[in-house]
C-alpha cells in the first residue's frame, strides 16, 4: 500500500518526531510513502521510512511530488523525486497517489490536502492536525498506521 503523509513544511521537533515514527512504522509494515518531498513533516516522515526500510528490507520507498521544476529540491530521504511545476496545486497529486492519508500538524496547505482526500475518498488519520470532516482523530503514529491499514483492507 502507498500512504500519503501530509503536514507542515516547518514544524516543531515534537511533530517531526511523530512524523518520523509514522514513516518508520509504515516502512516496517511494508508500505511506501508519498509526500510533497520538501522539509518539515515530509522530510521527517521520509527519514523514518528509510530507517524502517533498513530494519525490514522491504517497503519504505519514498516518493516526493515537488511543487517546483527541480527534482534536486527534494529532501535527501526521497527515493523518487517528481518535479511537477504546479506549486500548491500538486497537493491534489500527493493525496491521489496514496491509498490513504496520515495528516500531521499543518497549515492551510495541509488543509487543502485534507480536502482533496475527502474528494478522492481517501481514509484520513489525523495526528494533531485539522478537525475536519472525514478525519479520524488518532493519538499515536501506531494508531494512525493501524487506522489506514484497516480502512484500506
Amino acid at each position: 500500500m502507498r500512504v500519503s503523509i501530509i503536514g507542515g513544511g516547518t514544524v516543531p521537533d515534537e511533530q517531526a518526531r511523530i512524523a518520523e515514527e509514522a514513516g518508520r512504522l509504515l516502512a516496517e509494515r511494508g508500505h511506501d510513502l508519498v509526500c510533497g518531498g520538501l522539509g518539515g513533516i515530509m522530510e521527517a516522515a521520509c527519514r523514518g521510512a528509510k530507517e524502517g526500510r533498513d530494519a525490514n528490507g522491504t517497503g519504505g520507498k519514498t516518493i516526493g511530488l515537488l511543487p517546483g521544476e527541480d527534482r534536486r529540491a527534494a529532501n535527501p530521504y526521497v527515493d523518487v523525486p517528481i518535479a511537477t511545476g504546479l506549486g500548491h496545486a500538486r497537493n491534489a497529486l500527493v493525496v491521489m497517489n496514496g491509498d490513504a492519508v496520515i495528516a500531521i500538524d499543518g497549515g492551510v496547505g495541509t488543509l487543502s490536502e485534507v480536502g482533496f482526500a475527502g474528494i478522492y475518498d481517501r481514509p484520513i488519520a489525523g495526528l494533531e492536525t485539522h478537525d475536519a470532516p472525514g478525519v479520524e482523530v488518532v493519538t499515536t503514529p501506531a494508531d494512525a498506521v493501524a487506522y489506514v491499514e484497516a480502512a484500506v483492507e
